[in-house]
C-alpha cells in the first residue's frame, strides 16, 4: 500500500475528543471506556464486526445514546450530547445507512427540510433551491436538478442527496455510517470521491464501512472496536492488513485459510446415485435459459457470475420461490413440482433470499420467534409449538451459530446485519433441510460473522446436506465449493470441479472468454 503524506490539516487540534465512553443497555455493557479523536481534514475509519459498538459510539457522539461514563469535548470544550439537534448546532452531521429521505419530495425539499430559507411570508423557495444547488455543487453533482423528484434519481445520487442535506449547514464533522452498502462499484467510487473532496475542504470525516478495500483506499486513520472496547488504532498507510482483520475478529486470519484447506481436503466426489436434487433443462422465459444442475448430498455447489448472470434466478427456480415454465425438477429420483417456498420446505428444500429485508427476517418478531417460524409453518398453525419446544429448537443453534442468549427476546430488526443473517440461517436449519440454497448469506456483514456462517456451511456439507452457495465475493465461492457452476447473461456457460488449481482468476477468465472482443460493450 502506497504511503500517504501527512496532511497539514490532520495535525491540527482535534475537533472532537471522546474519552472513556461507557454505555449500558439493560445492564449489558456495550461500550467500555472507548476513546475516539477526530481531526479536521482527516478521514477516520471506525472498524469492527457487527455488534462491536460502532453504532453505539456514533450515538454517543450525536446525542442519541445516553452515557454511563465518559466525556465528549468539541473544540476543546466539554459537551454533553443530548440530541441530534444539539450535535448539529455544534457542527456534527450524520448520514446513516438508511437515509430517511422522502421520495415524494423534490431534491431541494429533501436537502433543506427543517432549515429552509424563510422570509416574512414563509419559505423562500428560490433561495432555498439556491442553497440546495450550492450543496450539490460542493459534492460535484451540480447537474442534478433541485426541482426533480427524489424518486427519479439513481441510488448513488440519492445517497449523495443525503450527504448534501448533512453538509448544507457546513458541518465541521461528518459521520458516514455504511454509506456505500447499497451501491455498486462505480457508485461507491463516486461517493468516495466526494469524501475526499470534503476532507480536502477541512471537514473531519468519520467513515464506517464493512468494505475493507474502500476503508483502506479513503481513510487516513483507523480505530478498531471489538466487544465494546478500542483494541487498536492505526495510520492507514502503515497498517498490516492481516493484523487489522485479526484485531477485528479476535482470531488469526489463518482461520479463513484453514477453512479453505479443510474444504479442499473434504472435496466431495459425487456419484449419480447420490444426487438428491436435479434440475433438467429448467428455465423461465426472459429470466433464465434452460439449465442443467445436479446437487449431491454432502456437496457444496457454488453459483458464480456477474450481476444479472442468472445465478439468483436459477436458485429461485430450484428452490420453488419462482415457478419454471420449462424443464423438470427431480428430488431423490422422483419428479416434483414446487408451487412455492412452503411446498419446497415440505420436501426439505430451504432457501435463503439475497434480499433479507424483504424476504427474510420479520423485523417485529423476536429472535426466538424468527428462528421457529419456518418449523411452525411446517407443523401447521393449529398446532403451535410450546415454549419448551421453542427453547429446545433455539438452544441447538445458539452455540452452533454463535448467537447470544441475551438477544432471544429482542425484536430481530434491532440486531446487526450479521446477527440477522445467522437468525435466518438458524430458521432454515430448524427445518432440517436436505437441500439448502443460500443466496448472498454473507453480504453486508462483518468478517467475524462471515467466518461463522462459512464454517457452518462447511459443517452442513459434512453432515450430508446438499448446499447451493451464491456470493458476489468469488473468493468465498472458491473457498467453500466442491463444484462451481458459472453463469453469464442468464445461462450456464460452464462448470468447474474445485481443487488447488482453481482460483478467482479461473472463474473471471472463464466469464471473460465468453465476452465478445474485450467485452467493453457488455453490461454486467
Amino acid at each position: 500500500m502506497a504511503a500517504r503524506e501527512t496532511r497539514p490539516e490532520a495535525t491540527a487540534r482535534p475537533v472532537v475528543e471522546m474519552r472513556g465512553i461507557t454505555v449500558e443497555y439493560s445492564g449489558v455493557r456495550v461500550l467500555d471506556g472507548a476513546d475516539l479523536t477526530l481531526r479536521p481534514g482527516e478521514v477516520h475509519a471506525l472498524m469492527g464486526e457487527n455488534g462491536a459498538g460502532k453504532s453505539t459510539l456514533i450515538g454517543a457522539l450525536t446525542g442519541t445514546v445516553p452515557l454511563l461514563a465518559g466525556s465528549v469535548r468539541v473544540d476543546g470544550e466539554s459537551r454533553t450530547p443530548t440530541s441530534v439537534a444539539r450535535s448539529r448546532a455544534e457542527g456534527i452531521a450524520t448520514v446513516f445507512q438508511e437515509s430517511h429521505l422522502s421520495p415524494q419530495l423534490s431534491v431541494a425539499e429533501n436537502i433543506m427540510i427543517g432549515h429552509e430559507v424563510r422570509g416574512p411570508w414563509g419559505i423562500r423557495w428560490a433561495r432555498s433551491r439556491e442553497r440546495a444547488s450550492a450543496a450539490l455543487a460542493t459534492l460535484g453533482i451540480e447537474d442534478v436538478d433541485p426541482r426533480a423528484p427524489l424518486e427519479s434519481l439513481a441510488p448513488a445520487t440519492k445517497q449523495l442527496v443525503a450527504v448534501a442535506r448533512a453538509i448544507v449547514l457546513e458541518p465541521r464533522v461528518l459521520v458516514l455510517d455504511e454509506p456505500t452498502s447499497s451501491l455498486d462499484e462505480a457508485e461507491a467510487a463516486q461517493l468516495l470521491g466526494v469524501v475526499r473532496r470534503l476532507r480536502d475542504q477541512g471537514v473531519a470525516v468519520l467513515f464506517v464501512s464493512h468494505f475493507l478495500e474502500q476503508v483502506l483506499e479513503v481513510s487516513d486513520r483507523l480505530t478498531v472496536l471489538r466487544g465494546g472496547r478500542v483494541v487498536a488504532e492505526y495510520a492507514t498507510a502503515e497498517v498490516d492488513r492481516a493484523e487489522l482483520i485479526s484485531k477485528m475478529i479476535g482470531e488469526d486470519i489463518d482461520a479463513l485459510q484453514a477453512l479453505h484447506s479443510q474444504r479442499l481436503e473434504h472435496h466431495y466426489a459425487r456419484s449419480s446415485s447420490q444426487v438428491t436434487l436435479r434440475a433438467a433443462s429448467i428455465g423461465r422465459r426472459g429470466t433464465l435459459e434452460p439449465t442443467d444442475v445436479d446437487l449431491a448430498r454432502g456437496e457444496v455447489v457454488g453459483f458464480a457470475g456477474l450481476r444479472g448472470s442468472g445465478r439468483t434466478e436459477l436458485a429461485r427456480l430450484m428452490g420453488g420461490v419462482e415457478r419454471p415454465d420449462r424443464g423438470e425438477l427431480w428430488l431423490d429420483g422422483e419428479r416434483v413440482q414446487l408451487r412455492g417456498p412452503a411446498a419446497a420446505l415440505r420436501h426439505r428444500i430451504a432457501v435463503s433470499s439475497e434480499n433479507l429485508r424483504h424476504d427474510g427476517i420479520i423485523a417485529g418478531l423476536t429472535v426466538r420467534e424468527n428462528i421457529v417460524l419456518a418449523l411452525q409453518a411446517l407443523r401447521g398453525w393449529t398446532r403451535p409449538l410450546s415454549r419448551p419446544e421453542q427453547d429446545a429448537v433455539v438452544e441447538v443453534y445458539l452455540d452452533a451459530l454463535n448467537l447470544s442468549h441475551a438477544d432471544l427476546d429482542r425484536p430481530a430488526g434491532e440486531l446487526s446485519g450479521g446477527t440477522q443473517q445467522k437468525v435466518m440461517l438458524a430458521r432454515l436449519l430448524a427445518t432440517r433441510p436436505h437441500v439448502l440454497i443460500l443466496d448472498e448469506p454473507t453480504r453486508g456483514i462483518d468478517i467475524g460473522a462471515k467466518l461463522d456462517i462459512q464454517r457452518r456451511v462447511a459443517r452442513l456439507a459434512g453432515e450430508g446436506v446438499a448446499v447451493v452457495f451464491i456470493s458476489s465475493q468469488l473468493e468465498e465461492v472458491v473457498r467453500l465449493s466442491d463444484r462451481i457452476v458459472v453463469l453469464k447473461d442468464r445461462e450456464k456457460i460452464g462448470e468447474l470441479s474445485n481443487g488447488p488449481g482453481v482460483t478467482v482468476d479461473t472463474i473471471v477468465e472463464m466469464i471473460a472468454a465468453e465476452l465478445d472482443g474485450l467485452g467493453l460493450d457488455d453490461e454486467p
